[in-house]
């Protein structure tokens, strides 16, 4: 009993769950081991878990997808913007180097045409130079720049620059914006293509303004001195008492200044340069058609004009011109163009010549030994008409030389000395 109720209370064992089914006359039991038991439970649980996350998903799922969907639109946002702004800078650069495209291109056609016009002016300045070299001395030429050089007819050259240079800042490698004429107040740590376009076009643009401005000088300086040289013929033959046809004088003038152009300066001065060779052109025709010459260079006078004693007879005379000391047979040169009048035998002359040079002048030539010239003959001045002797009434060899107006003796030395002070105009 004791053993039997001992073991009923600690040698009870523990059986296992028994589900039993019934089913009409069928009876069916299933036996719940602990760990299938524990096995269905943690399938429940997991299960209930499952459902309970994806109904979390579910109801969540919204809301992730939209906040993922406005970050990612943000971060578009932020791109399309970055490059907006990229493409914003980009056409900002490409419209600026159009802009200095445009600006070099202007400049150097600018520098081109100006360039051109410069030589067609030296085209112009050519002629006038040389007969500006004919007429008048002129100063020498002041030294050229190391930019510059002085051709044949004293006018300043440009040392020449071509279209490539002047492009060459404009290289395709080079996309940096500039501005041709603009004045950096920060020097950049190398020398860009905008610095040396500017430098270019400045040392350019200074040598053709250095050009234009030495050409108005030069062109001034010619004028200034062909009115000069006719101010110093009119004046010297105004002084002489001798006459003067002068169409062309310079007037007193003045007024305010009014600055013109380049081509109208370059204009002005060159009709100002013509007008003064013409000027001084027909005065030198003036001139040389006066007898200023010295017909016996080098020779001494014996006997001036004026009163005097007679050679022969002793007694107060009137010597009509001036005796040269010459031996015979030394050549007698005429003083200015002219015509031949006499060539002959003509009493106390002798062997004597008459040259008429036109406007009522006349000179004689007498006492000569040989006669080279016929009537009617054209003369220069300085050809020689015949020799010298001692023909006619004289007491020596000598040349007597006589200048008449309108048929009265004019003392000759006047004649010389006006020579002597015309002569380095003529």
């Amino acid at each position: 009993m004791n053993v039997a109720s001992q073991s009923a209370v600690f040698g009870r064992r523990k059986e296992p769950h028994t589900v039993i089914i019934a089913r009409g006359d069928q009876i069916r039991h299933f036996t719940i081991r602990p760990w299938l038991a524990a096995f269905c439970g943690s399938a429940l649980a997991a299960i209930v878990i499952g459902y309970l996350l994806a109904t979390s998903y579910l109801v969540l799922r919204d809301d992730l997808i939209g906040a993922t969907t406005a970050r990612q639109a943000r971060m578009q946002q932020a791109y399309e913007d970055r490059i907006s702004a990229l493409r914003s800078q980009v056409d900002r650069i490409t419209s600026r180097q159009l802009l200095d495209q445009q600006l070099m291109e202007t400049k150097v056609s600018e520098l081109l045409e100006r360039q051109s016009q410069l030589s067609l002016r030296h085209g112009r300045l050519g002629p006038i130079l040389e007969r500006a070299e004919t007429e008048i001395a002129t100063p020498p030429v002041p030294a050229a720049k190391p930019d510059e050089h002085a051709d044949a007819t004293g006018s300043i050259q440009p040392t020449a620059y071509t279209v490539a240079s002047l492009a060459a800042p404009l290289a395709s490698n080079d996309t940096r914006p500039f501005s041709l004429w603009s004045t950096r107040a920060d020097p950049l740590p190398s020398e860009s293509a905008a610095d040396r376009a500017d430098k270019l076009f400045v040392s350019i643009n200074n040598s053709l303004k250095a050009i234009e401005s030495q050409q108005l000088t030069r062109i001034a300086t010619l004028a200034d001195n062909a009115y000069k040289s006719a101010d110093a013929i009119s004046q010297a033959l105004e002084a002489a008492g001798l006459p003067v046809d002068s169409e062309f004088e310079k007037s007193d003038v003045g007024g305010p200044l009014i600055p013109l152009d380049s081509s109208l300066a370059f204009d002005s001065k060159v009709k100002e340069l013509d007008e003064a060779l013409d000027a001084l052109d027909h005065l030198k025709k003036e001139a040389r058609r006066l007898p200023l010459a010295n017909p016996a260079p080098g020779r001494s006078v014996t006997s001036p004009f004026g009163v005097r004693t007679d050679p022969i007879l002793g007694t107060a005379a009137l010597h009509s011109g001036m005796d040269f000391r010459a031996p015979v047979g030394m050549p007698a040169k005429v003083t200015a163009a002219g015509l031949v009048v006499k060539a002959g035998w003509n009493g106390g002359y002798g062997r004597v010549i008459e040259v008429d040079h036109g406007n009522g002048f006349v000179t004689r030539y007498g006492h000569l030994s040989e006669i080279d010239v016929a009537v009617g003959q054209k003369l220069d001045a300085g050809d020689v008409i015949g020799k010298t002797g001692n023909s006619g009434r004289s007491t020596g060899p000598h040349l007597h030389y006589e200048v008449r107006h309108n048929g009265e003796a004019i003392d000759p030395l006047r004649f010389l000395t006006v020579g002597k002070k015309v002569e380095r105009y003529l």
